[in-house]
């Protein structure tokens, strides 16, 4: 199972929507055929590894990072499959919540006579799936909120100016967090002050599904000439219905929200975008939005990257927060990993909920 998932992770960057899935077939410790889903409308793990073994599967046990699929979507049962190479145990790591499979696979296997054991490393399985889970569980993807401060918890100077503040790893290290993204959300103030491109740069013999790139844009401020508006990749503005649409933005994709408070609707940005096929979230914003997620309890993880520099007290802060009356309500965080980049810190962070 532990190969089937490091070959599930080989479509870490290209299987959105759909979740990594890996499969390896064996005869007790000799393995005779294995494989993982590279994209959507492609052969699913169990079909490459199927093929890979040939007649050798019949009487083997397959090892499915995700349970079979039972019905018919842009490819054929891979029940069905297992199930017509003879297949004689599968053994799942984690079950599909996914509404035409949700236990249909595992059925249908055992009313075949197959033998089936589920939860053999699931916590692994879940977690390389993380947005896929959320999606069809929680009907929202998996938010990542990337951040970079100083060791004075500063992201810029006061005038705005914040670049660079990590070193090239680091740079580096986000392209590949943006690269397993579905999507990458920012705010109209971002675009009005950096102007990013949020596209991935990744070396040219990597492959990738581009993230679909997100503006909430209230009341649809973004300039014509923006990089967000350059074609290169798909880009979704979402801002307050009845927003007057300049003429740059009519054929730019948009959808209109709800707004409370003088902001948009952030649970029903998030269900729009997981209508969308939207698993993982990838925020890259200003310390208002971000800290409005997290405050709503919104952000389901922080990647926090911290650079052995001082900006000074003037400078910009990480997050804009309410004000605590007391040390009770503060937000407590947990560490999920960390590692130095060159001379940078990561630290990936979960909202200790409990």
């Amino acid at each position: 199972m532990a190969r089937a998932l490091r070959l599930a992770e080989r479509g870490l960057f290209t299987t959105q929507p759909n979740p990594r899935v890996g499969c390896v077939i064996a005869h007790g410790e000799e393995v005779v055929g294995e494989g993982f889903h590279p994209r959507a409308g492609e052969p699913h793990a169990e079909v490459f590894a199927l093929r890979a073994a040939g007649e050798r599967a019949r009487g083997a046990t397959a090892y499915v990072t995700l349970e079979p699929c039972a019905h018919h979507g842009r490819t054929p049962p891979c029940a069905d499959a297992l199930i017509a190479a003879g297949i004689a145990r599968v053994v799942i790591a984690a079950e599909d919540p996914f509404p035409q499979v949700d236990g249909r696979g595992i059925g249908k296997l055992r009313a075949a006579g197959i033998a089936v054991d589920t939860g053999l490393m699931r916590e692994a399985a879940r977690t390389l799936n993380v947005g896929f889970f959320s999606r069809i569980e929680r009907g929202r993807p998996w938010v990542r909120v990337k951040l970079a401060m100083s060791l004075d918890g500063r992201t810029a100077l006061a005038n705005g100016e914040s670049k660079w503040i990590t070193g090239e790893a680091a740079r580096a290290d986000v392209q590949r967090w943006r690269a397993r993204s579905s999507a990458i959300l920012t705010g109209s103030g971002t675009v009005l002050a950096d102007d990013p491109r949020l596209t991935v740069r990744l070396p040219a013999n990597e492959a990738f599904a581009p993230p679909l790139r997100v503006v909430l844009d209230r009341a649809l401020r973004t300039p014509a000439g923006s990089h967000v508006l350059d074609g290169s990749v798909p880009t979704l503005l979402l801002h307050a219905a009845g927003a007057v649409v300049p003429t740059h933005l009519e054929r730019v994709q948009r959808a209109a929200l709800d707004v409370s408070d003088g902001r948009l609707d952030l649970r029903q940005a998030l269900a729009l975008l997981a209508e969308r096929g939207c698993n993982e979230l990838h925020v890259e914003a200003g310390p208002t939005l971000c800290g409005a997620l997290l405050a709503a309890g919104l952000a389901d993880e922080l990647l926090l990257y911290v650079a052995p520099l001082l900006l000074g007290d003037a400078a910009r802060p990480l997050l804009h927060l309410p004000l605590l009356q007391d040390m009770g309500a503060r937000w407590n965080l947990r560490t999920v990993d960390q590692r130095m980049l060159g001379s940078d810190l990561r630290l990936l962070l979960r909202p200790d909920r409990g």
